[in-house]
């Protein structure tokens, strides 16, 4: 084995009942964090977090700074002469009242708001890796499937030419045992290429992700122990998607009433020292100065209120989305789960039917063409009962996904209520 195998055989190792691995077809939780945690997009999340601590650091500081300023002349007099002059100034303009807790306030929900949008980051790419995944298991469970209808149909089409050697059947027997095989071959083929093609997306997607040279076969859908609607009520309950647009609507109004504050102006306050007439005027003073608002300063306070406005209707769809996720998710959970139940009585039917028929033809009892019709029976009910398990565990991994049940950190210390909510 592959040094590069033997490390993912190790890792999918992990994935026993004795670390409390729910689904042994699944990478080892660990290793899904780690991924997660490195993957492009939530680390540029993060990068916005380290962009809105930065930019906290800003507003708690203000936009005002020192200021100097300063002249030098060179003066000349008619029948005094030349005299050297200078001044200088020192100022600086500082918040009104008010307007300095506005700005902190605001640095702060914009921090809870990146760090929430990098947990909605996260719960997107693991979604993104729940797919590939799930993708990546129904392409193996039908690769074995269909090879293991080509060596029944190798075996059949092999004790069919034996009868015919012994003229206990005849030739058009052997041609459509055949004629099957070759159908059987043309979907193994099929189901290698999408197993194949399914690798490669989930190895592009993520290249950090260790994987065993074959999918798992999928295990056995079970409905989660929290209860479907519990976890219903969690998804919208943990929603990093609503907190971000809480925390965003808070923000947004906290800047909306900054900028009404500053339609009045910051002043400035500073020293001025100054010399005239080659020293013999010297003199120390006081300076002030401050805008004096006008229309753009009114036209910008209307933009923020307007902008908070949107925010709050923004959050209010946002709540409707994640709402009618949740209501999807339950009962996608559900359907598809009792799909699966038919479906697994319909292979459990079908199967028997085919064992009676298989038994039939050695026999002499049953037709070659009627022990061909129900063996197609029986591999497109088994091909269904995959997609069917494939949906399910999918489903409700989903469920699981988005109330953060599973890949997700601890929940428990992250329900903080955003000001105003």
């Amino acid at each position: 084995m592959k040094p590069s195998m033997m490390f993912a055989a190790s890792l999918f190792a992990l994935a026993t009942p004795a670390t409390a691995q729910e689904r042994p077809d699944l990478p080892p939780d660990p290793v899904v964090a780690r991924v997660l945690d490195t993957h492009p997009m939530v680390e540029a999340a993060g990068a916005d977090v380290d962009a809105a601590r930065a930019d906290a650091r800003m507003l708690k500081k203000g936009p005002h700074e020192v200021i100097l300023s300063g002249s030098y002349i060179r003066r000349s007099v008619d029948r005094e002469g030349d005299f050297d002059e200078f001044d200088g100034t020192v100022s600086r303009a500082f918040r009104l009242p008010g307007k300095a807790r506005l700005d902190r306030e605001a640095g702060s929900l914009g921090i809870e708001e990146a760090d929430n949008n990098r947990e909605d980051a996260r719960h997107q790419t693991a979604l993104m890796l729940m797919n590939a995944w799930h993708d990546w298991l129904l392409a193996g469970a039908l690769a074995r499937n269909d090879m293991a209808a080509v060596a029944n149909y190798e075996r059949l089409l092999g004790a069919v030419e034996r009868r015919v050697e012994l003229r206990d059947a005849a030739r058009l027997d052997a041609e459509q045992a055949r004629s099957e095989l070759a159908l059987a071959k043309t979907r193994l083929a099929n189901s290698e290429s999408d197993l194949r093609a399914a690798r490669a997306r989930l190895r592009a997607t993520f290249p950090d992700l260790p994987l065993p040279d074959a999918p798992l076969p999928p295990a056995t859908p079970e409905l989660p122990h929290a209860g479907l609607d519990r976890l219903h009520d969690l998804v919208i309950e943990r929603s990093h998607e609503i907190r971000a647009a809480e925390f965003r609507a808070d923000r947004f109004d906290v800047l909306g009433r900054r900028a009404l504050r500053d339609r009045t102006a910051d002043p400035s306050f500073g020293v001025r020292l100054f010399s005239e007439r080659g020293g013999a005027e010297r003199g120390t003073g006081v300076v002030f100065s401050m805008p004096l608002g006008g229309g753009y300063r009114s036209a910008a306070a209307d933009k923020a209120v307007a902008e908070a406005s949107r925010a709050r209707l923004e959050l209010v769809n946002t709540r409707r989305e994640v709402m009618a996720t949740a209501d999807a998710d339950l009962s996608n959970a559900a359907t598809r789960f009792a799909a699966w139940q038919a479906s697994a009585e319909a292979v459990r039917g079908a199967e028997s039917a085919a064992n009676l028929s298989h038994r039939g033809y050695a026999g002499g009892v049953t037709d070659l063409s009627d022990l061909l019709y129900i063996d197609r029976q029986a591999i497109a009910a088994r091909r269904e009962e995959i997609a069917a398990r494939i949906a399910a565990l999918r489903a409700i991994m989903k469920l699981r996904v988005d109330s953060h049940d599973i890949w997700a950190p601890d929940e428990k210390q992250s329900d903080a209520t955003p000001q105003g909510s």
